[in-house]
């Protein structure tokens, strides 16, 4: 009897089911939860959870990890909590959650090399390895927290629902492991989970559903309070720095602000005659530039750019060089965000759905037009007969497309709705950039110029041009700074909303990189501008002081430079990105 007893444990019982021949293992356990016939047109699978059987055992996450050999800090399926409910009547609610396999997946959608495909006859959506090239913009995408990057891999992965294992007749990892049986396959409506979106019937404490129509269906015996929130709602960390992106938008609009401030400065609205300029009234040396304004040549490109506010034609081929090169280096800094930056040619296949196949086409259009308008100027300046309307319409096509490159960086981010990168943040944030980096870089390029030229002069530039690019640049940056500064208002709101929240970060954990960004940018885009405008009026008999002058501009553009890194470095690290319920 002692020994019959022993045999019927769990581990004999375990044994025993498993020496079954014909039937695959534990197939009498879960034959009951995936469907029985494959989805209908319409109709793909999903994954329902059973929120009341659930014990927040983990089983299903060690389950998938070890089948799908994931690595040590990889997971593709999550056990969160809810908590709510009264002080009499508290509740806590484990909730298991994966990829929800979307009717209108965003990672699908944002994917810049396709490497997502949705299955049309069972609706699940997954990630192509191979195509991958690593550049995690589906993980920006996804609200809930699902695409995750390798690194040793250089590439995202996902849960694909083991669709081989239902392919065959056997339950995904998670299903066949929950010893509650809270996990099952069923076949789900897409019009029904479209319909249901209207009315946000998802999750309590999930994103809303109708940017993606996710597809899980979770259910619960018993009535769940109104008050469930995750139970690391009150909580925020900082993100993803994502240093490479950080150098690269910085350096490619302070490229397109350097472009764009030299068209300007060619139109119509800011040319003034030399002779109406402040420098008439208020220096001796007008006789001496007049004269060398009459020994200089009289083709249209000089008199345009000495007889207005454009830099003269010396210092104009190294400010478009200059501007030319900080392209470059933006773009190429790009590179090291991709975790197989060899693939990178496959970046524009995604053209017709992805922002970021867009931005990069922009660029290279922003690049090309760019490199033939400093050509075109280069090649003017050494005698070469270049058509001044062929330069000029160059000049317009680099500034055009690297506004239009600027527009599709915007869109990136706007597009993924997080609240942080709401488009009137993201408009004058990278607008803002631009104007306070191209700004400074065009006034440092000319006065270095002007030392080495005999053809032009600090009080010249200054006169001609500088001082109202410090105006400019105190504007820009004033403006810039005032509207960052209105994301602490929402400090005040009752609400834990994610711009508290992220209001909270900026003021808590990021608050050193949140102070040095506004002083570098008060002192560098404001202050130091400032200082220089009124350099003359504080000793008008004196002068300008080169070396003065040379090392506040300076000053000017390495503090706004820098403040500029700090801003776009907490854009990313500062947003609160929607997810579903954490611990």
């Amino acid at each position: 009897m002692l020994l019959a007893e022993q045999q019927t444990t769990a581990v004999e019982k375990f044994s025993q089911l498993h020496e079954r021949p014909g039937a695959p293992l534990q197939a009498e356990h879960y034959r009951d939860l995936i469907p029985a016939t494959p989805p209908s047109p319409g109709e793909q699978y999903a994954f329902e959870v059973d929120l009341s059987a659930c014990s927040g055992c983990k089983s299903c996450v060690t389950a998938c990890h070890n089948l799908n050999g994931l690595e040590d800090e990889e997971v593709w399926r999550s056990v969160g909590m809810l908590h709510g409910g009264s002080e009499a009547s508290p509740v806590l609610q484990h909730v298991t959650s994966a990829c929800h396999h979307c009717v209108e997946p965003a990672c699908l959608h944002g994917c810049p090399v396709k490497a997502y495909e949705k299955d049309p006859l069972t609706g699940i959506v997954r990630h192509l390895d191979d195509q991958c090239i690593g550049c995690q913009y589906c993980i920006l995408k996804c609200p809930y927290d699902v695409p995750k990057y390798s690194p040793s891999k250089g590439i995202v992965r996902k849960c694909d629902m083991c669709s081989d294992r239902l392919a065959s007749a056997e339950a995904p990892a998670c299903v066949q492991a929950c010893p509650h049986q809270a996990i099952r396959i069923t076949v789900v409506s897409q019009q029904v989970v479209v319909e249901e979106s209207e009315a946000n019937v998802f999750l309590p404490g999930a994103p809303e559903p109708s940017y993606t129509l996710p597809t899980t269906v979770y259910k619960s015996g018993r009535v769940l309070p109104r008050n469930l929130l995750p139970a690391d709602y009150y909580s925020a960390r900082p993100a993803h720095s994502h240093v490479p992106l950080i150098v690269m938008l910085v350096l490619t609009q302070m490229s397109v602000g350097a472009f764009v401030v030299e068209q300007l400065m060619q139109t119509k609205p800011f040319r003034a005659p030399l002779e109406n300029s402040e420098v008439g009234a208020s220096t001796a040396n007008v006789p001496a530039m007049h004269a060398v304004l009459a020994e200089l040549p009289a083709d249209p490109v000089t008199q345009i750019a000495l007889g207005g506010l454009s830099p003269a034609t010396p210092v104009r081929q190294v400010h478009l060089l200059a501007a030319l090169l900080l392209g470059f280096l933006g773009l190429f800094a790009a590179i090291f965000h991709l975790g197989r930056p060899h693939l990178a040619y496959r970046s524009l296949i995604g053209l017709a759905s992805s922002w970021l196949s867009r931005e990069i086409l922009a660029f290279n259009l922003f690049a090309g037009f760019a490199s033939a308008y400093v050509a075109a100027a280069c090649a003017s300046s050494a005698g070469w007969n270049i058509s001044l309307e062929l330069e000029q319409r160059l000049g317009l096509a680099a500034a055009a497309t690297g506004l239009l490159a600027l527009g599709c960086s915007m869109m990136i981010y706007i597009d993924t709705q997080r609240v942080f990168w709401n488009p009137f943040s993201t408009f004058t944030k990278f607008l803002g950039t631009a104007a306070v980096t191209g700004l400074p870089t065009v006034l440092v390029i000319s006065l270095v110029a002007a030392t080495i030229s005999p053809q032009l002069s600090i009080d010249e530039v200054l006169h001609r041009y500088g001082r109202r690019l410090c105006l400019a640049l105190a504007v820009a940056a004033s403006i810039k700074m005032a509207c960052e500064a209105t994301l602490f208002a929402a400090l005040r709101q009752k609400r834990h909303t994610p711009l508290k929240r992220t209001a909270l970060l900026l003021t808590g954990e990021l608050s050193m990189p949140t102070l040095a960004r506004f002083f570098f940018g008060v002192v560098g885009g404001i202050v130091l501008p400032l200082i220089l405008l009124g350099e003359r009026v504080l000793a008008p008999e004196a002068g300008y002081q080169p070396l003065f002058v040379g090392t506040i501009a300076l000053l000017v553009l390495g503090l706004c430079l820098l403040g500029e890194l700090l801003e776009r470095y907490l854009y990313f690290t500062a947003v609160v990105a929607p997810k579903m319920p954490g611990n």
